[in-house]
């Protein structure tokens, strides 16, 4: 058996096994199979949280999803977020004839036929995603998620430079790779705190002996960390919501509706243009949000209608509305959901299927209200210091 990409440890009884995959190399999963059936180990550990377990035992899982759940519940950026990496996967998948997850697959299956307890090793992607999204500011956020967005548009092929490269890299990295440059605050979350959390789940694992099946970017952090305790529960905290954003967030429409109340007791005319400023820039803006999206033209005038009001109340949110309308307008099939792991593959899959439509239309409507919010707000600042200052 070649040693190549294992990694072999000794931590105080525990004789730690390492094999450093390829996520899309067919090789990394026969030598998985190879190594398990060799060691016969106590325990496998693989790099997967529950989540994406069930996600790969279950490929038929997106039929259980209720949309209008995931809309209220605020999720469906969260779940846009998903898709895209899916699609990032799936390309690769389709251009060289790989599946994803393959050598995760063969561990799971290697783990059972030797009898072995399988961990699932690695965070919870919710809780990896929330600590990215605290960790960078409003701009950022604004600029990570058009970044996300136009990553749907590409249609760059993937070279074979560029897939070696990409057997170094785990699946989820390799997606976000190229925001982190923009965005370094994100290697903490998704590289450095994910090594802390895999070495000491590898490390608590049960038995004398024990596979662990992580992607190759892992294992120098690995090998780093697992001489060291980490605490697994302070790892999986969501960040701690700063107070800033809700005040600024309720600072804004109340310094609006206030420049707005002040100037019609000096101007009414000028007050009443304010108006019909904030009006059509939000609602505008927001429109066009949701027809990028092309969205149903019911939601696209609930857009336009509710951008105004909403942008004015932190707790409400446009795109929660248009969305629905667009689920009551056009809401998913079975064959949707189904469907949805080879759709999200392009572009054309993205809007033809009812639930990724449905993701956009919520998500662009929200970012068209709010740079409405911002443009709107500046023109009324405008008018009130040409007109009344």
């Amino acid at each position: 058996m070649t040693e190549e990409n294992i990694t072999r440890l000794q931590i105080d009884s525990k004789e730690i096994i390492i094999i450093g995959t390829a996520h899309v190399s067919k090789q990394s999963a026969e030598q998985v199979k190879e190594v398990i059936e060799l060691e016969q180990p106590d325990t496998v550990c693989i790099e997967l949280d529950d989540q994406r377990y069930q996600s790969l035992k279950d490929e038929d899982n997106w039929s259980k999803m209720d949309i209008f759940k995931v809309i209220k519940e605020k999720k469906a950026t969260l779940l846009l977020m998903n898709l895209v990496i899916s699609s990032h996967q799936k390309r690769l998948a389709k251009q060289f004839g790989i599946k994803p997850g393959q050598e995760m697959i063969q561990g799971i299956e290697s783990a059972e036929q030797v009898g072995a307890k399988l961990v699932l090793a690695d965070r919870n992607i919710q809780i990896t995603f929330a600590r990215i999204w605290g960790g960078i500011s409003f701009w950022g956020k604004m600029k990570l998620m058009t970044e996300i967005i136009a990553s749907i548009f590409s249609n760059e092929n993937i070279t074979e430079e560029d897939l070696e490269q990409l057997k170094s890299k785990d699946m989820l990295d390799s997606m976000l790779s190229e925001f982190s440059r923009a965005f370094p605050q994100l290697k903490k979350p998704l590289i450095d705190e994910r090594d802390q959390y895999l070495a000491q789940k590898i490390k608590e694992a049960p038995g004398e002996k024990i596979v662990a099946v992580v992607g190759a970017a892992h294992v120098p952090g690995i090998k780093t960390q697992i001489t060291k305790d980490h605490d697994l529960k302070l790892l999986r905290q969501r960040p701690t919501k700063s107070k800033a954003p809700k005040i600024i967030a309720w600072m804004i429409p109340i310094f609006i509706i206030g420049v707005i109340l002040y100037t019609f007791f000096s101007n009414p005319t000028v007050a009443y243009q304010q108006t019909i400023s904030w009006v059509l820039w939000n609602g505008t803006f927001s429109a066009i949000g949701a027809a990028i999206a092309f969205a149903h033209p019911l939601a696209i005038l609930t857009a336009f209608v509710i951008a105004p009001i909403s942008s004015l109340n932190p707790l409400m949110a446009a795109g929660w509305f248009s969305g629905l309308v667009q689920v009551y307008f056009r809401r998913p099939n079975v064959e949707d959901f189904v469907s949805l792991s080879d759709d999200v593959t392009s572009v054309k899959g993205f809007f033809n299927n009812k639930v990724t439509r449905i993701l956009l239309v919520v998500v662009l409507t929200n970012l068209g209200s709010t740079l409405g919010t911002f443009i709107g707000g500046a023109d009324i600042v405008r008018l009130f210091f040409d007109k009344i200052a």
